[in-house]
C-alpha cells in the first residue's frame, strides 16, 4: 500500500481502489495530491444539477447519493452510489456540452473526493496506466448498468424488488420514496412488497 502525506490523507481509500485495479507510481498519486480535494454535502442538497458545470467526478468516502432526472413535476431515481464508488453524472461523449440532464443528491451527509476531468484527461495523455485504469472502471459501471437495465425489464413489481433485495445494495439505508421511484412503483406498493418479502423470510425460517 502507498501512503500519501498526512495532509492529503483523505485520499488513502481513493488511492488504495485504484492499486487494486493497477500498480500505481508516486509520480501518478502526485497528480491526485495536486489536484484532487475533499468536500462535504449535507443530506438532501445536491452534488450536481443540470445548472452546474458538469467538469469533475467524485470518489464517496462516506454516505449515500441517488442520480434522478426529472420528468414533468415528478423526479426518477435512476441509480443510487454507496460508499468506495466512483460518482459522475451522465455525460455524452458525443456533445460538447459542459452540463448534464441528470441530478446528483446526497441521501445522507456525505464526504467526498472532486476529481476534476481535466487531471483525468491530463494523466491519459501521459501515463497509460491511467487508460488501463479506465478500461477496467468503465467494465464495472457497464455492469452495474446492465443489471440496472435488466431491473427495468422485469415485469412485476414484486419480481423488481427481490431482484434488488439480492443484488447486495443496503436498501435499508434509502428513504422509500426514492426506492420506489427507482422500481416503477407508488409507495404504498412498496409498503406492501416489504411487508410481504419480511412475512416470506418469517415463513422460511420458521
Amino acid at each position: 500500500m502507498i501512503n500519501v502525506p498526512e495532509s492529503q490523507r483523505y485520499l488513502q481509500p481513493l488511492i488504495n481502489y485504484l492499486e487494486q485495479l493497477y500498480p500505481l507510481s508516486q509520480e501518478f498519486i502526485q497528480h491526485y495530491e495536486k489536484d484532487c480535494s475533499l468536500i462535504t454535502i449535507k443530506k438532501n442538497k445536491f452534488v450536481l444539477s443540470p445548472f452546474d458545470t458538469n467538469n469533475s467526478m467524485f470518489f464517496l468516502l462516506k454516505g449515500i447519493v441517488r442520480g434522478f432526472i426529472k420528468e414533468e413535476k415528478r423526479d426518477i431515481s435512476t441509480w443510487f452510489g454507496f460508499e468506495n464508488q466512483f460518482i459522475e453524472a451522465v455525460r455524452n461523449p458525443e456533445e460538447q456540452s459542459n452540463y448534464s440532464v441528470e441530478y446528483i443528491q446526497a441521501i445522507e451527509d456525505c464526504e467526498m473526493i472532486r476529481i476534476p476531468y481535466k487531471l483525468t484527461n491530463f494523466l491519459y495523455t501521459v501515463y497509460p496506466e491511467a487508460s488501463i485504469i479506465a478500461i477496467k472502471l468503465l467494465a464495472i459501471q457497464y455492469y452495474a448498468s446492465t443489471e440496472r437495465s435488466a431491473l427495468a425489464r422485469i415485469p412485476t413489481a414484486l419480481g423488481r424488488y427481490l431482484k434488488l433485495e439480492r443484488s447486495g445494495i443496503d436498501i435499508s439505508r434509502i428513504p422509500q420514496r426514492y426506492l420506489a421511484s427507482y422500481l416503477g412503483i407508488r409507495f404504498e406498493t412498496l409498503s406492501r412488497l416489504r411487508n410481504r418479502s419480511l412475512e416470506n423470510k418469517v415463513l422460511k425460517t420458521a
